[in-house]
């Protein structure tokens, strides 16, 4: 999924809390919608999605507890305060007077709502296991039968502004994973038909949905008549026309026919960055590729094979060809942005080095059979890049028989999932929320894509995660860290830069990492 971040001086006292709001600047008289090109999404329920498309509506429609600033600093938005004094138990201050777009009031309730609906495995949300660290939550989801309760007992709302969540153990980045559409609230309206909420949601943020969501090429929202946050709307509202291909979408940027698109082509950037001058933005994102390995197919036991690979591959060559220099190439498991980031992590085993590589390719018994490359058919991108490193894989160590296994992106990742992938396969992980825990534990811990089994990385994992402050965990995830590098079960690529423009209809245009800021958007009268 998707967000990102640094560190933060308020999460690393004993007794953590973020207090404040962050003020909004003055309301602009509102004067017309204008229009986001946007990836269909998988679904509007917050619970339900860790889609980036998914997300851009969501951040619209929804305020989060918490969120990070351009600093990258988390800040109070739904929430008063954020406190505990043993990283455990932990009051949540919820602002009073807020509402739904519906009228209803937001309340303690709307927020344990939500994430009980989330965790409750019979509905079978994407984002269940963001609550897997709050007591009852096993009760909910049980390894056999139906579950025994279908609510947790680690939720006790003390009153209509007040939120006490007690979770397994104590977990220093709890305030950060706020910032994460998961934990946002739901009204009592969303629980009489799940399904029909999907796909018309109502939520607590600045904009609210305009009309049906018309599939594969729609959706509409205007400016919440019930907001009172800190970032009202500055339109009456936005057109979010979804497309297929992000070459069409880059037309009719072009055309003037679309006004904000967050996802140039890089084979297009530098003439975007030619023809729109300063209405073009490129700012470091979250977003990390890797290539996996199936570690349950006992020809990628040996880490010296899985080295072998990552020392083959030319990743500053594939960046230059396929992205045109756009991305940046990788020594880390974590984005640049992450606290707790260091440039070099990884050391030789990401440098490239063929003579090396075939070295170890050797030492390690070479590879047998056909080897089969997995990757998604959602962006041409992705077989280009495949293309390179298969051609690389066979100059530099001698593999000749290499396939493709392009798959449907419906069918993908239901297939890593399944671990039915039988070669090295293209993984993708969007930041959630800034913290190093949002990337090692989700895709190197248990349950993993690979297969991969650590007690010392997951006892690790778990040290961190009960640190006494956030600053304090860091060096502790970096051990982590230093153990999944070592043993390469996926090798890290290369780094998304986000690369966005916009038309001259628009002004205030303030996107970051972090959020698309659609509410600060203002449209110039003509």
């Amino acid at each position: 999924m998707r967000i990102s971040g640094r560190g933060t001086a308020a999460l690393a006292v004993a007794a953590v809390m973020f207090g404040g709001a962050c003020g909004g600047s003055p309301e602009a008289p509102a004067t017309s919608e204008f229009s986001v090109a946007l990836t269909e999404p998988d679904h509007l329920t917050p619970g339900n999605t860790s889609s980036s498309y998914s997300q851009t509506v969501i951040d619209a429609l929804f305020d989060t507890l918490v969120y990070i600033d351009a600093q990258g600093k988390p800040q109070m938005r739904a929430a008063e305060s954020v406190t505990s004094t043993d990283q455990k138990v932990w009051t949540i201050k919820i602002k009073p007077g807020r509402k739904f777009g519906n009228g209803e009031p937001v309340t303690a309730q709307s927020f344990a709502d939500s994430w009980n609906a989330a965790a409750y495995a019979p509905n079978g949300w994407t984002n269940n296991y963001y609550f897997a660290n709050i007591e009852g939550y096993d009760a909910l989801n049980p390894e056999q039968g139906d579950p025994a309760a279908d609510t947790m007992t680690g939720l006790k709302v003390v009153d209509p502004n007040t939120l006490e969540v007690t979770l397994t153990g104590p977990f220093s980045q709890f305030p950060v994973t706020l910032a994460w559409m998961a934990f946002v609230p739901m009204p009592k309206a969303a629980f009489t038909d799940l399904k029909a909420y999907d796909q018309a949601p109502i939520g607590n943020g600045p904009f609210v949905l305009d009309g049906a969501w018309q599939h594969n090429r729609q959706i509409k929202i205007k400016k919440s008549p019930t907001y009172t946050g800190e970032r009202p709307a500055r339109s009456d509202g936005v057109l979010f026309k979804i497309y297929a291909s992000r070459d069409t979408a880059y037309t009719d940027l072009r055309a003037d026919r679309v006004d904000l698109l967050q996802t140039i082509p890089p084979a297009s950037a530098s003439e975007a960055k030619r023809l729109l001058g300063d209405r073009f933005l490129a700012t470091p994102g979250g977003t990390m590729d890797y290539l996996g390995f199936p570690l349950f197919d006992k020809r990628f036991a040996s880490a010296d094979l899985r080295r072998a690979f990552s020392m083959a591959v030319d990743r500053k060559a594939i960046v230059d060809a396929v992205f045109n220099g756009a991305f940046q190439p990788m020594s880390s498991l974590l984005a640049p942005l992450v606290p707790g980031y260091r440039a070099d992590a990884c050391g030789e085993a990401c440098v490239y080095d063929p003579a090396k590589a075939k070295q170890l390719f050797d030492q390690a018994g070479g590879f047998s059979g056909t080897l089969n490359l997995y990757f998604s058919n959602a962006d041409p991108s992705y077989e280009q890049w495949m293309t390179a490193v298969a051609n690389q894989l066979k100059q530099n160590l001698g593999i000749q028989d290499i396939t493709f296994k392009k798959l449907p992106a419906a069918d993908y990742l239901p297939t890593l999932r399944a671990h039915k992938q039988d070669g090295p396969y293209r993984n993708n992980w969007v930041m959630d929320y800034p913290s190093p825990q949002d990337y090692l534990e989700y895709m190197w811990g248990a349950g993993n894509r690979m297969g991969w089994e650590n007690k010392e990385f997951d006892d690790l994992i778990k040290q961190a995660n009960a640190a006494p402050s956030f600053d304090a965990s860091l060096p502790i995830y970096q051990q982590a860290e230093d153990i999944a590098l070592a043993e390469m079960p996926m090798m890290p690529l290369w780094n998304w830069q986000d690369q966005i423009g916009y038309s001259s209809r628009l002004g205030d245009v303030q996107i970051t990492p972090y959020s698309a800021n659609l509410d600060k958007i203002t449209v110039k009268r003509q």
